[in-house]
C-alpha cells in the first residue's frame, strides 16, 4: 500500500522505517529539508528495537509534500496536534476522494483538519481518524536513527466523519492490524492517553523538572500520589464517555501500569528500563504542556462541561498549568467552546460527526 507520513518526530521516523519494513511503498514528508538530508542521503532510516539494529529503506523522503501525497491511499500523521493546523494548510491542496487520513492521536484534530482542508477550498471527502496513543513508544537516537521500544497491540479509532468508518478502519487495518473501530472521532479522541498520564506527571514534578537537568517522570517521577491522581483524572475521562454512550472497552490507564490489557500491553517498566525518557522537560514549552494540557486536557475538560460530567481533577490540574503559563485554558481553541460547538445538542453532534459537515 502507498503511505505517507507526514512529520518529522520520533513517531514519524518509527512509522516510517516500521510501515517500510513490513513492504509498503512509504514517503516521508518533512517541511524542515535540512533536517531531512540525512535520511535523503542514506535512503532511508536505521531502526533499532528488540530485534537489533537495522537500516530500512524508504521509497521516498521529501520535503515536497505534494509528492508525499500523490496516489497515498493512507496519510499517516504521528506529529504533535500543536502541528496539525500547519500541516493542514500545506496538505489542502493535493487531497483527493477516498483518501484516509489517520492521526495517532489525534486531540480531535479529525474534525478541524477537515474543517480547515474544505475552508482552504478543497471538496475531498475524505476519512479522518484518531486513535489514543502513538503505535510505537519511540525515542530518535540520531538524525536517521529511531528507537523503538514497543509497539502498541490495541488501537481504538473513530472516524470522522462517521458514515465512513468500515472503510478507514479497513485501510488504516492494512498498516496497523492493531487498529479497531471505537466509533465515532469524539470516542477516539476520548481515548487519548496523553491528556491523563502527562499533565499529572508534570504538574506534581514541576518542582524536580525545574531543578534537575534531566529527570525521568516515568521512574523517580511515578510515585503512589501521582498515581492516585492519574487513576482519578482517567475516571472522570471514562465518566465523559459513558455519559455520552460509548461503549467498553474504555482502556483504563492504570492497566498501563498494573497488567497487559492496555494498548501498548505490559509496557511500563519496559519505557522505564529504556532509559529513553530521562530527558530535559520545559515546563512552558514541553509538548505535554502544549499538546497534552492545553489542548488535550483543556478539550477533555471542555467535553466534560457539556456533558454536564463533574471533573474536578481535570479542571483543578487545567488551572493549575493556567497558573503557572499565566493564562486561562478554559476557553482555548481545542475546546468545545474554541470550535464553535458547545452550542449543539447531543443528536446535533452526534449528527454531525456521523455525516460530517456542509461545504
Amino acid at each position: 500500500m502507498k503511505i505517507a507520513i507526514l512529520g518529522g518526530g520520533h513517531g514519524c521516523y518509527a512509522a516510517a522505517a516500521d510501515l517500510s519494513e513490513a513492504g509498503h511503498e512509504v514517503r516521508l514528508w518533512r517541511r524542515d529539508a535540512a533536517a531531512l538530508q540525512p535520511v535523503i542521503d542514506a535512503g532511508g532510516i536505521t531502526l533499532k528495537d528488540s530485534n537489533g539494529s537495522r537500516d530500512v529503506r524508504v521509497s521516498l523522503a521529501t520535503a515536497d509534500i505534494g509528492k508525499a501525497l500523490h496516489g497515498a491511499a493512507l496519510i499517516v500523521i504521528p506529529s504533535p496536534a500543536i502541528a496539525q493546523v500547519d500541516i493542514a494548510r500545506a496538505m489542502a491542496p493535493y487531497l483527493v476522494d477516498g483518501q484516509v487520513v489517520f492521526l495517532p492521536p489525534g486531540t480531535f484534530g479529525s474534525l478541524l483538519m477537515a474543517r480547515m482542508v474544505r475552508g482552504a477550498g478543497n471538496p475531498a471527502d475524505v476519512a479522518w481518524a484518531e486513535t489514543g496513543t502513538l503505535p510505537y513508544l519511540a525515542r530518535k537516537h540520531g538524525v536517521r536513527e529511531v528507537n523503538v521500544t514497543i509497539r502498541a497491540i490495541h488501537l481504538p479509532a473513530g472516524v470522522y466523519p462517521g458514515r465512513h468508518s468500515a472503510r478507514a478502519i479497513e485501510v488504516i487495518r492494512t498498516a496497523y492490524p492493531s487498529v479497531h473501530a471505537c466509533g465515532d472521532a469524539l470516542s477516539g479522541a476520548l481515548m487519548n492517553a496523553g491528556p491523563i498520564i502527562h499533565p499529572p506527571l508534570m504538574v506534581m514534578n514541576a518542582a524536580p523538572l525545574q531543578h534537575f537537568d534531566k529527570w525521568d517522570i516515568h521512574s523517580e517521577g511515578t510515585q503512589p500520589a501521582v498515581r492516585a491522581v492519574t487513576d482519578r483524572l482517567d475516571l472522570e475521562r471514562i465518566a465523559v464517555r459513558e455519559a455520552l454512550g460509548y461503549s467498553a472497552p474504555h482502556y483504563p490507564l492504570a492497566d498501563h501500569y498494573n497488567n497487559d490489557k492496555w494498548m501498548y500491553g505490559d509496557a511500563h517498566k519496559k519505557l522505564q528500563k529504556s532509559g529513553d525518557w530521562r530527558e530535559h522537560i520545559d515546563l512552558y514549552k514541553h509538548r505535554y504542556i502544549t499538546e497534552d494540557t492545553e489542548m488535550g486536557l483543556a478539550f477533555l475538560a471542555s467535553v466534560a462541561r457539556w456533558a454536564s460530567v463533574d471533573a474536578p481533577i481535570a479542571q483543578g490540574i487545567l488551572a493549575i498549568v493556567g497558573g503557572l503559563l499565566g493564562r486561562d485554558l478554559r476557553t482555548g481553541a481545542r475546546t468545545l467552546e474554541g470550535m464553535g460547538l458547545a452550542g449543539l445538542s447531543r443528536a446535533e453532534l452526534l449528527r454531525l460527526l456521523h455525516e460530517g459537515e456542509s461545504a
